[in-house]
């Protein structure tokens, strides 16, 4: 046998978190609330740290068949390097990681990473 239910508690009238109703009848009736800080503007990539190009590329071979998108050619020192893979992992939501000079990132992200690399002020961007 099921147990019955007890009949639902009415529930108070007003909105469901009226924890503060007290303080706002405190406040003078001319209280005009503090508008919200604007969020800081993005910083925008200086493109003298921009390498000039890059080659992305799709590879299968030596993966177990899995694809993976190969960005080479960038020009940069390997910390900066980690960094860049850092960031594009991040901004396409993918697994990846940095394999001597070429960041490889996890499935067939060409037509993102080519898009974030545009972005990021890499001059000339091949697609292959």
């Amino acid at each position: 046998m099921s147990k019955k239910k007890a009949p639902p508690v009415d529930a108070p009238a007003g909105p469901f978190n009226a924890a503060f109703e007290k303080l706002r009848a405190q406040l003078p009736p001319d209280h005009v609330p503090a508008p919200e800080p604007a969020p800081p503007p993005a910083a925008a990539p200086t493109p003298a740290s921009a390498p000039a190009r890059a080659v992305v590329r799709l590879e299968r071979k030596g993966r177990g068949g899995k694809e993976a998108t190969v960005v080479e050619k960038l020009a940069l020192a390997p910390r900066p390097l980690a960094e860049w893979a850092d960031s594009l992992k991040r901004a396409l939501g993918c697994g990846g990681g940095v394999e001597g000079d070429a960041i490889v990132l996890q499935g067939d992200q060409r037509d993102r990473a080519v898009a974030w690399l545009e972005r990021r002020g890499v001059r000339k961007v091949i697609r292959g």
